[in-house]
């Protein structure tokens, strides 16, 4: 809506994690550099965790890029799930006819000499299990048991969880001790700094096209983190909102007032608490709506 006016050629402030706006911060370099080596070096468990809206999965998308061809992937991101279920959506990613009727040694076995072929043939299998902090202890400790696939020189499979710091919490559980022991390599994704936030606005400004990258002041750039916390997913709902807002005003040049306006309306501010990502994304809709058309009148017929 707004990238005419500002002289974009894309939206630079989109929350989906497209690879062109990657932003290396010094965070995101080590942890794609540990997920790199851990691979590498065929690490049995690995686990990235870091707070909503921080880069994880763009991050994972980074370390996908880089990996050889004759590493295959398993991306489970549904973990709300029943043993079964798991061992369908891994059959599924592997490309493995599933056990009908389910039966887990019948899956085991069959799992097990997928692997043994593929390591014969010197090529890698990597299983990455996304929002892992919602697995049940019952599930994470099947999974577990998957890294006794193994020869007495190499793991079979290589296991990456992937989580908000609740998994971290789940982890030092006392009953999931024997899973926290056979961690390996572990990482924890760290915000923004603010010389981080400025440079991260500056430049997916630079790449959606506009000519300086310095539509936003200091002193406005300042406020985003202030506002944000150095969360990635935070900076792009209160910068496209902040860009919504100077569109509606024909305002050329971003200021603290704009910033600190556009983060009331979808309720940041440097006291309270950052509300959940999809409640954003609907403040912003309705705080742009109303400055284009108005705020709208409830009839005489319409409940509070």
């Amino acid at each position: 809506m707004y990238n005419h006016f500002f002289g974009f050629d894309a939206e630079p402030f989109r929350v989906n994690p497209d690879p062109r706006f990657f932003y290396a911060s010094e965070s995101h370099r080590e942890a794609l550099a540990t997920l790199v080596y851990a691979v590498r070096e065929r690490k049995g468990f690995i686990v990235l965790t870091g707070e909503v809206g921080t880069g994880k999965t763009t991050v994972l998308n980074a370390l996908l890029r880089t990996l050889d061809p004759d590493v295959q992937t398993a991306y489970i991101f549904n973990t709300v799930l029943s043993l079964e279920d798991f061992f369908t959506y891994v059959f599924d990613e592997l490309g493995l006819e599933p056990v009908e009727p389910f039966r887990k040694s019948a899956a085991l076995h069959r799992l097990n000499n997928y692997l043994i072929d593929r390591l014969r043939k010197g090529k890698q299998t990597l299983l990455i299990i996304d929002e892992a902090q919602n697995l049940s202890a019952e599930l994470l400790e099947e999974i577990r048991m998957l890294s006794n696939l193994e020869t007495p020189q190499s793991k079979l499979i290589q296991i990456m969880l992937v989580g908000q710091p609740e998994l971290d919490l789940k982890l030092h559980r006392p009953e999931l001790r024997q899973l926290r022991q056979r961690v390996e390599l572990c990482f924890r994704l760290e915000t923004l700094t603010p010389r981080e936030t400025i440079e991260y606005v500056r430049e997916r400004l630079l790449i959606a096209g506009h000519d300086t990258g310095q539509l936003f002041t200091s002193a406005a750039l300042r406020a985003v983190h202030s506002c944000s916390r150095g969360i990635p997913r935070v900076i792009n709902v209160l910068c496209d909102n902040a860009l919504l807002t100077a569109f509606a005003r024909e305002i050329p040049r971003i200021s603290t007032r704009v910033v600190d306006e556009a983060a009331k309306e979808i309720g940041l501010s440097d006291w309270d608490p950052l509300p959940e990502p999809a409640e954003t994304v609907r403040a912003v809709r309705v705080g742009w709506l109303r400055r284009l058309f108005g705020r709208p009148r409830m009839n005489g017929n319409a409940r509070g």
